[in-house]
C-alpha cells in the first residue's frame, strides 16, 4: 500500500510539474468544507522525543483506544519517518463547543505506570492531526510580543509538591482544544485553519460509583466549573485512577485556508538566512576573483608564451603545466572506482536538483507529510540512468571494455554501503520496539525499487554511454610516465585536499544548522528558496576551489589530478561530519546510547552522500579545466 501510494505521488508530482501549475497544494490535501454539526475525526500520530529520537505509536502507551484501531494509509516517506496515523476517541462536531467530555477512566498498574513515567522522563510529545493540520501548543513570547507554536503536547511533566524534595511524575489528562475555522459568508460552510491545545494535569474527582453517566466534580459544565489550571495535578502512581477528559472550543478566524500553514512556518530568523547567503556570496566572489585571475592573466599569458616558442631549445626550457602534457590524461590508479563514484555523484546531483526545483515551486509543502522523502527516494532510483551513462562514458575514455561490470558496481556500491548501515540502525530501532523501525513490507518495497528499477536503469544508461564514441583527449599520452619532482609542503596531497574542503563547507554551514534543527529537533524545514541559493553557491564554490588547486598542482609538475580533484571538494563532507558531532554535543540532549548511535549512523550516511555529490562537482570542473587549457596550446 505504501509503495503504490508513493508511486502515485511521484506521478502526480510529474503531471503537476509538466502542467506548470502554480498551486501550492497537491490533490489529496485539497480543502474540505464542513457544515455546522459535521463530525470531525481527530487522528493520532506518533509519540516523538528530541531526547531519544525514537518514535512510538500513540497506543504504545495505554491511552483511551477506540473499539477498533484503524491505520491510515501512509506513503513511503511517512513510514520511513516513523509516522503511524491512527483513529482516536476524540470526535468533535463542527462549531459545537463541548466541555468536560470524558474519554475514559484508567487504573494504573505497575507496567502502565512504568511506561508513562519513562515517556514523561524522556520528554515525549503526543502528536495529533485534524483535517491534515498537526496539533500545536501556542506559547507566548514575552520578548517579541508574538506567539510561537510547538508541535504536539508533552505526555506529562516532572515536579515536586511544595515543601517536598521528592520528584513526582504528573500526566496531562485534560486537553483544552481550540479549532479555528474560516467561514464562507455565502454558503455558511467552514474550513479548518488552526488546531491548538492547552494541556492540563488534573486530579479529577466524582461522587458515587463510576458509570457512563457519572458527573465529575472537578469539571462540570452544568455547574460552570471548568479546568483552567493544573493546581491539583494528576500523579502517575501505581493503583491510582486517571480520568481523561477534553474541552473543545471553536474560534472564527480571518486566516484563509490557503494561508493556514503560515502560522506554523512563521520565520523569525530570516536575517540569519540572509547573513548566510551574503557570507556564502563573499566566499564565491573571492574564489571567482582567483579563478578569473588564473584564467585571464596567468593562463592567457602562459598559452601566448607557449604558442610563440619557435625553436626546439626554447621548447626544452618550458616550465609549468605544459611540461606534463604527455601525462596529464594518463588513466589514474583505481580508475574503475573513480568511474563508479563519479556515476553515483551524477545520480545524487540529479536527484537533489530536481527535488529542489519541486520544493521551490511549492509541490513539497509540509502539508504533504512524507512527500519530500518519497520524492527523493523515487528520484534517486530514476536518476540511475544518468549514473550508468556517466560512469560508462568515463570508463570507455580510460580504455575500459567491460561496461556491464562497471554498471553493476555503479548500481550496487553506494546503495549497498548505505543499506548495510541502515539495516544495523533498523535492527537497533526494532530492539527498542519503536515505530521508527521500517516494517517488512516497506523493506521489500525499497529492495524492489533498488533491484527492480534502479539497477536496470543503471544498465540502460551504461549501455547508452558505452555505445557513444570515446571522449578524445586533446593531447597524446606518453608511453613512459614522467617522474614527479619533489613537491613543496603546501602541495602535499593530504594538506591540499583538507584545505580544499573548508570553503565549500563554509558556504553551507549556517544553512546546515537549520537543516539539522528541522531533522533532530522536530521542526519544519520549508525555506527551500534559501536552500536552492545555497546549493547553487555550493556548486560554484566546489568547482572554483578545485580548479584553483588543480592549476597550482599542474604548475608544480604533478599530473596526478584525477583522484585529487574528487577528494579536494569531497573533503567538505569530513567537515560536515565534524560539525554534526559539534551539534550533537552542543544542541541536542540525547542521553541514550542507541539514540546516539542512530544520530551518528544517519549523519554518516548524509556525510557520505555529501562527499559523493561535492566530489563529483569538483571532478567535472577540473576535467573541463584541464581539457580546456591543453586544447589551447600547440603541442608538437
Amino acid at each position: 500500500m505504501a509503495f503504490s501510494r508513493s508511486i502515485a505521488f511521484s506521478s502526480i508530482l510529474l503531471l503537476l510539474f509538466i502542467n506548470g501549475s502554480h498551486s501550492f497544494y497537491l490533490p489529496g490535501v485539497a480543502p474540505q468544507d464542513f457544515q455546522k454539526g459535521d463530525l470531525l475525526q481527530v487522528k493520532v500520530n506518533k509519540l516523538s522525543s528530541t531526547k531519544t529520537q525514537l518514535p512510538y505509536t500513540y497506543y504504545s502507551l495505554p491511552y483511551c483506544a477506540p473499539e477498533k484501531i484503524l491505520d491510515s494509509a501512509e506513503n513511503l516517506g511517512e513510514v520511513l519517518r516513523g509516522d503511524r496515523i491512527e483513529n482516536s476517541r476524540y470526535v468533535f462536531k463542527m462549531r459545537e463547543p463541548q466541555m468536560c467530555n470524558v474519554v475514559c477512566k484508567l487504573k494504573l498498574e505497575a507496567k502502565t505506570t512504568k511506561a508513562f513515567k519513562e515517556k514523561i522522563d524522556d520528554e515525549y510529545r503526543v502528536n495529533m492531526i485534524l483535517d491534515n493540520l498537526p496539533l500545536v501548543v501556542p506559547i507566548k513570547r514575552v520578548d517579541q510580543d508574538s506567539t510561537v507554536y510547538q508541535l504536539g503536547f508533552h505526555v506529562g511533566l516532572k515536579g515536586q509538591y511544595s515543601g517536598s524534595k521528592e520528584e513526582k511524575f504528573f500526566i496531562h489528562n485534560h486537553l483544552a482544544f481550540t479549532v479555528k475555522y474560516h467561514r464562507d459568508s455565502l454558503t455558511e460552510s467552514a474550513r479548518i485553519v488552526g488546531f491548538e491545545v492547552k494541556p492540563f494535569s488534573v486530579k479529577h474527582e466524582y461522587e458515587g460509583k463510576w458509570d457512563d453517566k457519572t458527573r465529575l466534580t472537578t469539571c462540570d459544565p452544568h455547574a460552570k466549573h471548568t479546568v483552567v489550571n493544573s493546581n491539583t495535578p494528576q500523579e502517575v502512581e501505581e493503583g491510582k485512577e486517571i480520568i481523561f477528559t477534553y474541552d473543545v472550543e471553536f474560534q472564527e478566524s480571518d486566516v484563509k485556508w490557503a494561508s493556514r500553514w503560515d502560522a506554523y512556518l512563521l520565520m523569525n530568523d530570516d536575517q540569519i538566512h540572509w547573513f548566510s547567503i551574503v557570507n556564502s556570496c563573499m566566499i564565491v566572489l573571492f574564489l571567482s576573483g582567483m579563478v578569473a585571475m588564473i584564467m585571464l592573466r596567468t593562463l592567457y599569458r602562459d598559452i601566448s608564451k607557449y604558442n610563440e616558442l619557435e625553436t626546439q631549445e626554447e621548447a626544452q626550457e618550458e616550465t609549468g603545466w605544459k611540461l606534463v602534457h604527455g601525462d596529464v590524461f594518463r588513466p589514474p590508479n583505481n580508475s574503475d572506482l573513480l568511474c563508479v563514484y563519479v556515476g553515483t555523484g551524477v545520480q545524487f546531483f540529479g536527484m537533489i536538483l530536481v527535488t529542489m526545483l519541486f520544493a521551490v515551486l511549492g509541490f513539497l509543502s509540509p502539508s504533504n507529510r512524507g512527500g519530500l522523502m518519497t520524492a527523493m527516494l523515487l528520484l534517486f532510483v530514476f536518476m540511475g540512468i544518468f549514473a550508468g551513462y556517466a560512469s560508462a562514458r568515463l570508463y570507455k575514455m580510460f580504455k575500459g571494455s567491460e561496461w556491464k561490470k562497471i554498471s553493476l558496481r555503479t548500481a550496487i556500491m553506494f546503495p549497498a554501503t548505505v543499506s548495510a548501515i541502515f539495516f544495523v540502525l533498523n535492527g537497533l530501532i526494532w530492539g527498542q520496539k519503536s515505530s521508527g523501525a521500517v516494517p517488512f513490507g516497506t523493506m521489500f518495497a525499497l529492495i524492489f525499487l533498488w533491484f527492480g528499477i534502479s539497477v536496470p536503469l543503471v544498465f540502460v544508461g551504461g549501455y547508452i554511454g558505452f555505445r557513444k564514441p570515446a571522449i578524445e583527449n586533446p593531447v597524446k599520452t606518453n608511453k613512459i610516465p614522467r617522474q614527479i619532482p619533489e613537491q613543496a609542503w603546501y602541495m602535499n596531497p593530504a594538506f591540499s585536499v583538507l584545505i580544499g574542503g573548508i570553503l565549500p563547507f563554509g558556504a553551507v554551514f549556517i544553512e546546515l544548522f537549520f537543516i539539522l534543527t528541522s531533522i533532530w529537533l522536530n521542526q519544519f524545514y520549508y525555506i527551500f528558496g534559501f536552500l536552492f541559493l545555497v546549493f547553487v553557491i555550493l556548486v560554484i564554490t566546489c568547482a572554483e576551489i578545485t580548479v584553483v588547486l588543480c592549476y597550482f598542482q599542474l604548475c608544480s609538475e604533478d599530473y596526478l589530478w584525477w583522484w585529487r580533484s574528487y577528494l579536494t571538494s569531497g573533503s567538505s563532507a569530513l567537515y560536515l561530519f565534524l560539525y554534526a558531532t559539534f551539534y550533537f554535543f552542543t544542541k541536542l540532549e540525547i542521553t541514550k546510547l542507541v539514540s546516539a548511535i542512530l544520530y551518528f549512523g544517519y549523519m554518516l550516511i548524509a556525510s557520505y552522500a555529501f562527499f559523493v555529490v561535492t566530489g563529483t562537482i569538483g571532478f567535472y570542473a577540473c576535467f573541463w579545466f584541464t581539457r580546456l587549457i591543453y586544447s589551447s596550446v600547440k603541442i608538437d
